[in-house]
C-alpha cells in the first residue's frame, strides 16, 4: 500500500471516530481545522458554519472556484419519548430503516455526554417477516435507550435530538485482494471527500502552489438537509464554478466498482458544465486514469444545489465510486488516491 493511501485511510478513520449529523458539525469541523493548520494553511468559519481555505491568486480580482466536500452525515432525528423511553426517530438525509439495521446508535445529547441506545426493527416472529415481506418503517421502529424520560431529559435528550452508529461500528475495513483491496466504512459521505481534499492541501502546500485566480476549498454545512452551507456560501462568495468533491454510487450494470473516478453529468436539479465535464477527463487522462459518467434522478449535491438557485456560473462534480449507499460503503481503496490525483491535476492546470 502506497503513502497516499495509508494517509487517507488515517485521515478517514479520525473523521469516522466524530458523530457529524446535520446540524452538529462542530466537533468535526475542528477536527478538520486542525487537520488544515497541520497541512500548513489558514482557515475561517463563515456565518453559516463552513469551513473555508482560501488559497489567494496571483490575479486576486478573477472569478472564483470553489471545491467544496461537506462535513455532515446521515442519521436520525428524535420524534418523540414514548413512557418507556424508547424513542421514535424519523431519518436525517436519505437513510432508510433497513440501511441502519440493529446496532448501537450513539444519541447526540445537548449536554456533552452523548446516550447509547439499540436501534430496533422489533420481532420478525410473523408471517410477513418469514415471508420475506416485512419491511419495517419509521412509525415502526425504536430506539430502546433502558432509560425513563426524565433521565433522558436529565441527560439532554430531547424531541430533535439526532442519532449516528457508535464509532465503534463505523469502520474504516479494509479487505479483499492485497493487490487491489477493498476499503469499507459506514459512510463515505462525505467524509472520504473531505479526507481527499485535505490531501490535496498537504500537497498543494508541499508543491508551492498558487493558482491564477482565487481558490477557495470549502468543508461544507447540512448538505443532508438541503445544502444549506453551500447555498449560504455560494450567495456570499459569487463563485465563476462551484465544484462538489462527493461519492458516486453505482446505479446501472455498465458501471464498474474500479479505481476510475467519477463525474456526475446530470441530477435532479441540474445538467452539470460540459467544460467541466471535459476538464475533468482531460485531468484524468493525464495521471493515466479514466472517468465514470454518472446520471442520477433522485439525487442533488451542492453544486447542484448552488447552481439552481442560481448562485454560480457552472457545476462540477468529482469524486469516489462506491456501492452501497446510505449504509456501509465500499469502493477499490484505489479510486480515492486517483480522485486525488486527478482533483489535484485539475487544480494545477485550470485554477
Amino acid at each position: 500500500m502506497n503513502h497516499s493511501a495509508k494517509d487517507f485511510i488515517k485521515i478517514l478513520s479520525d473523521l469516522l471516530e466524530i458523530p457529524a449529523p446535520a446540524g452538529y458539525e462542530q466537533a468535526i469541523c475542528q477536527k478538520i481545522a486542525d487537520f488544515v493548520r497541520n497541512a500548513g494553511f489558514n482557515s475561517e468559519i463563515d456565518p453559516a458554519g463552513n469551513l473555508l481555505v482560501r488559497i489567494n491568486g496571483r490575479n486576486p480580482d478573477g472569478p472564483v472556484t470553489v471545491l467544496a466536500a461537506h462535513m455532515d452525515e446521515i442519521g436520525m432525528v428524535v420524534t418523540d419519548i414514548e413512557s418507556d423511553g424508547n424513542l421514535k426517530v424519523i431519518n436525517s438525509g436519505g437513510l432508510v430503516t433497513s440501511k441502519i439495521g440493529e446496532r448501537p446508535l450513539e444519541i447526540i445529547s445537548d449536554k456533552g455526554t452523548n446516550v447509547t441506545g439499540i436501534f430496533s426493527m422489533g420481532s420478525a416472529h410473523h408471517k410477513a417477516a418469514c415471508e420475506g415481506e416485512w419491511h419495517p418503517g419509521w412509525n415502526e421502529v425504536r430506539i430502546i435507550t433502558g432509560l425513563s424520560p426524565a433521565q433522558l431529559e436529565a441527560r439532554g435528550i430531547r424531541v430533535g435530538s439526532p442519532a449516528v452508529p457508535v464509532k465503534a461500528d463505523r469502520g474504516p475495513y479494509l479487505f479483499g485482494d492485497d493487490a487491489d483491496p477493498m476499503l469499507a466504512a459506514w459512510t463515505f459521505d462525505d467524509r472520504a471527500g473531505v479526507a481527499i481534499m485535505i490531501q490535496a492541501l498537504k500537497q498543494l502546500k508541499d508543491s508551492d502552489f498558487q493558482p491564477e485566480n482565487p481558490l477557495i476549498i470549502a468543508f461544507t454545512v447540512h448538505e443532508e438537509g438541503g445544502c444549506h452551507g453551500a447555498k449560504a456560501l455560494a450567495d456570499r462568495e459569487h463563485p465563476w464554478r462551484f465544484i462538489a468533491v462527493d461519492g458516486c454510487p453505482v446505479l446501472q450494470p455498465s458501471q464498474t466498482l474500479d479505481g476510475r473516478p467519477g463525474c456526475w453529468s446530470k441530477d435532479k436539479f441540474t445538467n452539470y458544465d460540459r467544460e467541466l465535464l471535459e476538464l475533468f477527463a482531460d485531468a484524468a487522462r493525464a495521471v493515466n486514469t479514466g472517468l465514470q459518467y454518472m446520471v442520477y434522478p433522485s439525487a442533488g449535491s451542492d453544486a447542484s444545489a448552488v447552481y439552481n438557485a442560481g448562485n454560480a456560473d457552472r457545476a462540477g462534480f468529482i469524486g469516489h465510486v462506491r456501492i452501497n449507499s446510505h449504509g456501509f460503503e465500499t469502493a477499490r481503496l484505489s479510486v480515492f488516491s486517483n480522485a486525488l490525483k486527478v482533483i489535484l491535476e485539475f487544480i494545477n492546470k485550470n485554477c
